[in-house]
């Protein structure tokens, strides 16, 4: 089943790599008295997550920042060695946070994962979402094979 707007995002432990090698951290704490934009991809460096998903939330990044919101992160069924590297060669310059959810633990228990096949196996769906003190305010789950609603754009509409 999946999550839905008004639920408490999921306890589970996001893995993130830094200049000081990999650190867990809860959800809990990661979402904790704080406004956060998170969206979901089903990998690094494939097509669409590099060509449009992960720049439309670079490009508008100062933009959501604006409009109150403390982080914004990229979370992908990928380890957190791949989502830094994924993060430098893209820019991502520090300002979003690469979360890996490693063994799509995450993804699951919000629902929103799915198996794609022999060549990416199990992975996130693409998604994006508000998170306000670990409560969903806001939802934006694509249809496989879309990008429109989990757009830097979209969330910028919502906030």
């Amino acid at each position: 089943m999946s999550i839905k707007v008004g639920d408490n995002f999921p306890s589970g432990i996001f893995r993130i790599k830094g200049s000081d090698g990999i650190k867990e951290i809860t959800t809990e704490n990661y979402f904790d008295n704080k406004k956060v934009v998170l969206f979901a991809l089903p990998g690094a460096f494939t097509p669409t997550c590099s060509a449009k998903h992960l720049p439309s939330f670079i490009k508008n990044y100062s933009s959501i920042i604006s409009k109150g919101v403390a982080n914004v992160a990229c979370m992908a069924v990928n380890d957190p060695h791949v989502m830094q590297a994924w993060g430098e060669v893209s820019g991502v310059d520090n300002k979003i946070d690469m979360l890996s959810d490693s063994d799509c633990s995450i993804s699951i228990s919000l629902g929103l994962d799915m198996d794609f096949g022999k060549v990416m196996g199990h992975r996130s769906k693409r998604f994006a979402m508000i998170v306000d003190n670990n409560t969903i305010t806001h939802l934006f789950v694509e249809e496989m094979g879309a990008f429109e609603i989990s757009s830097a754009e979209n969330i910028l509409n919502n906030l």
